[in-house]
């Protein structure tokens, strides 16, 4: 089975800080799947290092005020033609990100409170049919 998986679990720094949020325990689920890495905001034309960006309403605002929701929209669509052409139906993601995170992410204030919501792209994988695995839950597919 092929999955989608936010391509900073893996050990790529293309964070917003530039850095990665390698996880040791993936490594066992190369042995049952086919992993398919993704980094929507890279795909979107954003550089790494960027600033932080969160969601404000229907738009993505970085820290300094810079609205980059079209970037964000348009590395949704590619991930999207990725899953597709893949015959995904799952995708492990980064929590709490404005474009991976599902269920809960950054407010808007940029103070590291949580809000209800989806990313750009977990929310156009999930209506595109997609499960949305976050990263605390990988246990669960081993």
């Amino acid at each position: 089975m092929n999955i989608l998986i936010s391509a900073c679990l893996l050990g790529v720094n293309c964070r917003y800080d530039g850095e990665s949020k390698f996880m040791e325990k993936i490594h066992s689920l190369k042995d049952k799947y086919h992993l398919v890495p993704v980094c929507p905001e890279i795909f979107g034309g954003l550089a790494t290092p960027r600033d932080p960006a969160e969601i404000i309403g229907d738009k993505v605002f970085t820290k300094n005020g810079e609205d980059v929701t079209e970037n964000y929209k348009t590395g949704a669509k590619e991930v999207l033609k990725l899953a597709k052409f893949y015959g995904c139906k799952l995708a492990i993601l980064k929590e709490r990100s404005p474009s991976c995170g599902y269920g809960k992410i950054y407010d808007g204030t940029f103070s590291g409170r949580l809000t209800d919501g989806n990313g750009v792209t977990a929310e156009l994988l999930t209506e595109n049919g997609i499960r949305i695995v976050g990263e605390s839950e990988i246990e669960s597919l081993l």
